[in-house]
Order: structure tokens, then C-alpha cells, then sequence
């Protein structure tokens, strides 16, 4: 009882530290980064579809990202998505088989402002962990058949796992903050 309690809150708060760092990838640096463009939903015969499952992306330079669509009709579709998607100010150019998205440089200022988006990411994450943590403790508490001891040390348990977690995304969001701030 109290170890699958305890293997479903460590379970769940993986699950929130992995989707924290996704979210941190998603924040663009000074690098053209894939992970930035995989996302943006892309209007595909009227259907939402994320641009990584319509085109293939990589980047030959440090701020340019070539785009290669599956499927030459979403060209224009995708060119739109990318031109318009938010956070990123990129500028496209469309040859009629390729797109070239090419970010701009980062100025101080919006570096900070990247900054900020990513503690917020973070806290939001650590709110999660520690959502998890409280629901945990909830269900500890509403075993009746275990005793207050062993209740107590899984509670310590927990708060051990808990805090292994909110370390790790305060070590994540370091390396993004570093990352950012870096020239």
C-alpha cells in the first residue's frame, strides 16, 4: 500500500521534471534549435498537426533552420505558422521547396524577458511536484490498516523524493538561465 503510494508520487513527479525540461527547450537561446519549431501547429488540411510531424528541420548555421515539408502543399501553411508563431521573430524565406527560418540576435533585454518566461516555467513545475506531493500525503493519511510509524517514515520518504525533484528542476532551470544569458 504505502510503497505504491509512494512509486506513483515518484512517478509522476519524473514526469513533471521532464515536462519542465521540454517546456525549458522550448524557449529559444541564440541557436536555431529544432526543439523551438517542433511545436507550432501548423493548419494541415484543416487539421492542427504540429510542425515536426510535417517536415523535417535542421540547421546548418547557429541562427538559420532549414525546413524540408513531407508534403510540398503545406509549404505555404507552414511558412505562415512559423512567420506568425510567438517568441520567436523569425524571418522566413520560402524557395518552393525549402523554408529558411533565420532568428535574430538576442538583445539584453529580451534575453532577461526569456529569462523570466523560464522562472515561471519552473515555479509552475515545482507547484506540480508539490501538488503530487500533497495528494500523496492525503492518501498516506487515509490508510487505516498500516501503522503511524511506518506512515511517518514514508512521509520522510516522500518529502526526500519531493525535494530530489524540485533540486532537479532548480539545476535545469540554472543551466537555462546560464544558457540564455550567454553571449
Amino acid at each position: 500500500m504505502i510503497s505504491d503510494v509512494l512509486a506513483e508520487a515518484k512517478d509522476k513527479m519524473h514526469k513533471s521534471v521532464e515536462a519542465a525540461k521540454d517546456d525549458f527547450s522550448n524557449v529559444r537561446t541564440g541557436r536555431a534549435n529544432p526543439a523551438l519549431f517542433q511545436k507550432i501547429l501548423v493548419d494541415y488540411y484543416g487539421t492542427p498537426t504540429p510542425l515536426g510531424q510535417l517536415a523535417g528541420m535542421n540547421n546548418p548555421e547557429a541562427r538559420t533552420l532549414v525546413i524540408t515539408p513531407y508534403d510540398k502543399v503545406a509549404l505555404k501553411e507552414i511558412e505562415k505558422a512559423i512567420a506568425s508563431a510567438p517568441n520567436l521573430g523569425a524571418n522566413v524565406g520560402n524557395d518552393g521547396t525549402i523554408i529558411r527560418a533565420t532568428l535574430p540576435e538576442l538583445t539584453e533585454e529580451r534575453r532577461r524577458e526569456f529569462v523570466k518566461i523560464v522562472r515561471a516555467k519552473g515555479e509552475d513545475a515545482k507547484i506540480s511536484i508539490r501538488n503530487i506531493r500533497r495528494k500523496a500525503k492525503d492518501d498516506l493519511d487515509a490508510l487505516t490498516e498500516v501503522g503511524d510509524d511506518e506512515i511517518a517514515r514514508a512521509e520522510k520518504e516522500l518529502e526526500a523524493v519531493t525535494k530530489t525533484h524540485i533540486d532537479a528542476i532548480d539545476d535545469a532551470l540554472k543551466k537555462k538561465e546560464a544558457e540564455l544569458l550567454e553571449v
